[in-house]
């Protein structure tokens, strides 16, 4: 079975820690015959809401060419970035992507509440009252649906205009559910979704129109996000379905964490193939 770890930071990213060699170093002692790096891009300063400055480049691809020289083809390396919060502030985004390397992935995530929060980090969102975080959920499902219809080209190609221009297509959603992450493993409730099935629905359906896929996250071996509930969701709508598989790590100890368990979940729920990615474009693994 081909194994593959699509969501993976490195130290260029400020919340995580070690060398993209050392992530490589990890997936091959996981089984891993690929890898990719996913490392943060997003159009603000990190925690907080300012609007960033040009993005040097340089550091992403001086990392990615050290790990290639590192392992050689002992395993499989891909070159992405988890594309965050581009809905904070689209045309930015698109002024600080125009000069980026060519990349084989690109994450699209939501991390942040809207306006109505002051932009507030998921990772910080401490709801006092169950109404109070399904407000906050229902926000969040709010971001990623825009993120889904004003979509990015990391190239600038313009589909057509609306409001905003319509940038192109990142490759998959990143970790729909994210909201229960910190809701119910880090603040102790015990939230679902259910209520929001009218509105994951639509995004899916946006997605299928755009053909973009969705990441199933392994979410470091906690809950899968999303779940079974909402695979399934995705399976019967969409007419030929895009699924990645990424842990998150942002560390070497997490690489290749519960990539065999979640693909085991993927079959369970109907699916029969996975994607990995070459520059930009889907390549099928049989599960």
């Amino acid at each position: 079975m081909y194994l593959a770890d699509y969501h993976t930071h490195s130290r260029i990213s400020p919340d995580a820690r070690d060398s993209m060699t050392a992530l490589a170093e990890a997936a091959l002692a996981a089984g891993m015959d690929e890898i990719c790096f996913t490392d943060h891009v997003e159009p603000i300063v990190w925690a907080s809401t300012d609007l960033r400055g040009p993005y040097d480049w340089s550091a992403l691809k001086a990392e990615f060419e050290a790990a290639q020289t590192a392992v050689g083809d002992r395993i499989q390396l891909r070159l992405g970035i988890e594309l965050g919060d581009a809905c904070w502030d689209f045309a930015h985004t698109e002024k600080l992507l125009a000069d980026a390397p060519p990349f084989d992935f690109i994450i699209g995530s939501v991390h942040m509440l809207s306006e109505r929060y002051k932009g507030l980090d998921l990772y910080y969102f401490d709801p006092q009252t169950e109404e109070e975080a399904y407000a906050g959920i229902a926000d969040y499902l709010g971001q990623v649906k825009e993120l889904a219809e004003v979509l990015i080209d990391i190239h600038g190609q313009h589909e057509q205009v609306k409001e905003l221009a319509e940038w192109g297509r990142f490759d998959v959603l990143g970790h729909l559910t994210l909201p229960l992450r910190y809701l119910n493993e880090n603040r102790g409730w015990n939230l679902s979704m259910d209520r929001f099935g009218e509105e994951i629905a639509d995004i899916f359906s946006i997605l299928n129109r755009k053909g973009i896929g969705i990441e199933l996250n392994t979410n470091r071996g906690g809950t899968p996000l999303p779940d079974a509930m909402w695979l399934r969701l995705y399976g019967s709508m969409a007419p030929e379905p895009v699924i990645t598989l990424g842990t998150d790590a942002h560390d070497t100890g997490f690489v290749g964490c519960a990539v065999r368990e979640r693909q085991e979940l993927l079959r369970e729920c109907g699916f029969t193939r996975f994607c990995t990615f070459e520059k930009r474009r889907h390549i099928w693994h049989s599960l």
